[in-house]
């Protein structure tokens, strides 16, 4: 007897507005190192770090997945910022720096919520002829994120997008902590307003990076006084908009996400306030805690 039954679906997605640069060349770590808030020496070839480029103040201009491959050689997954513009950017600072930046179009990012085949942890697998591998799992749950050539070979199954299982997977980082900003939200917010720290997202001891000054002093000083708030409500929340008690602002939402029939959203809202009723847009709204496990 023939085995009839169908073939198991292919769980990969197509996670389309996420992008890749490539940074080639015998200065790419050290250009790196010079203009991100997170420190490239505590990684080895092979492992990546949550990271971010930010304004001379301090403020984040884009968050992203940093894959180190060598000293010579560093990729850059983003997955909300402007890649050509982050790309075009980034080269204007890189003088007498030996490094090629380019956005990698030859390639696609897919996810799946499946446990990766051989990632783990913060070490990456695989290489960009057939695909690299990172576990994007955590607490409630496995992911793995996938980057391989947008022209897959004959017979192999296309990755699709599945606008569901992209909402599934922003909601994800989201109630982990990982802010998903989009073009409202960018320069406005400092890593540590982002509670970047639960992320291991920044560097408070590092040499000198564009806005490393303001990240030290509010570290050093304890002068954070806001960080990320889960919320989440019976309708969709418009990053933008306020938060409030009954008696005042209490501050923004800065990224939300609509999945599942759920509507989740972060807002970076005082450290230090007395527990009460929130509301946005006139709607109730109830906080939740953040869940663990996404630190890399």
């Amino acid at each position: 007897m023939h085995d009839k039954s169908p073939a198991p679906a292919n769980p990969m997605f197509a996670l389309s507005g996420q992008h890749l640069i490539a940074m080639d060349g015998r200065d790419a770590a050290a250009f790196a190192q010079a203009q991100f808030m997170n420190d490239l020496n505590g990684l080895q070839p092979g492992q990546w770090h949550w990271n971010g480029w930010l304004t001379p103040k301090g403020r984040v201009l884009a968050l992203f997945a940093l894959l180190k491959w060598s000293e010579q050689r560093v990729w850059l997954l983003v997955p909300d910022a402007d890649a050509i513009a982050l790309a075009e950017g980034l080269k204007r600072f890189l003088f007498r720096s030996k490094v090629a930046i380019e956005v990698r179009d030859d390639l696609q990012v897919a996810g799946a919520f499946a446990p990766p085949a051989t990632a783990k942890g913060n070490a990456f697998s695989g290489d960009e002829n057939s695909s690299v591998e990172l576990d994007m799992g955590a607490e409630g749950g496995a992911r793995c994120l996938r980057i391989m050539p947008r022209r897959q070979p004959s017979g192999a199954c296309a990755v699709l997008e599945e606008p569901g299982e992209i909402a599934r997977w922003k909601s994800f980082d989201l109630e982990h902590g990982l802010p998903r900003l989009p073009a409202s939200q960018v320069e406005h917010w400092t890593p540590q307003q982002l509670s970047l720290d639960r992320l291991h997202g920044f560097s408070v001891k590092k040499g000198c990076y564009p806005g490393q000054e303001i990240v030290a002093r509010t570290h050093f000083l304890g002068k954070a006084k806001r960080g990320l708030a889960l919320l989440e409500g019976d309708e969709p929340m418009t990053p933008g908009n306020e938060v409030r008690n009954s008696d005042a602002a209490l501050g923004p939402v800065i990224a939300s996400a609509d999945a599942d029939g759920r509507h989740i959203a972060l807002a970076v809202l005082p450290l230090e306030r007395e527990a009460s009723a929130l509301v946005v847009d006139s709607q109730p709204v109830r906080e939740g805690a953040l869940k663990a496990g996404l630190a890399r």
